[in-house]
């Protein structure tokens, strides 16, 4: 007699939080860390016009109290935003603002990127009732730990039941 297959199930995948699911106080730790290039750095400089050779020409940056290319500071801002989407904004109506950003350490080609957020404030809107607004700090941190960039970001989140519905697309065979 052969042996019985398990009951198989399709398990839904994190979709992320909707505003019922923030509380003040909360801090949620970021799962990817990511590892500035070279090449992410001149591409980033290069894309926003940004003509500071610090970023893109090592023979200048050498020469520079930190010796070597800083890495363009609108690239951590947008790297660390983007680690927070997953736990902060994957339902977003829309970002209100970033405020108080800071850059306490450099950031340099070759390091990696981690952070975190903590949410500070919650309130409903007043003119959208299928939204909330959640306001959180983040900080990323490189792999020693020195913090390199905080931020207080503001953003409209929608409502369990309310967002747009994910594609629901099954494999046909």
């Amino acid at each position: 007699m052969g042996k019985e297959e398990p009951a198989r199930r399709v398990v839904e995948g994190w979709r992320g939080r909707y505003y019922e699911d923030f509380t003040v106080g909360d801090i949620y730790r970021h799962p990817l860390g990511r590892t500035i290039t070279t090449t992410d750095n001149i591409w980033m400089t290069l894309l926003s016009q940004n003509t500071a050779p610090v970023h893109f020409d090592r023979h200048y940056a050498e020469q520079t109290e930190f010796g070597r290319p800083l890495v363009d500071s609108t690239f951590t801002l947008a790297l660390v935003t983007g680690q927070s989407v997953t736990d902060v904004s994957q339902n977003v109506f829309a970002n209100l603002g970033w405020d108080e950003v800071r850059l306490p350490a450099p950031v340099f080609e070759g390091d990696t990127v981690y952070s975190q957020s903590e949410v500070l404030s919650l309130r409903e809107s007043k003119s959208r009732p299928e939204v909330g607004i959640v306001t959180v700090a983040t900080t990323g941190f490189n792999q020693e730990g020195t913090i390199v960039i905080t931020f207080r970001r503001t953003l409209m989140v929608y409502r369990r039941g309310f967002g747009p519905k994910m594609a629901e697309v099954t494999p046909t065979a």
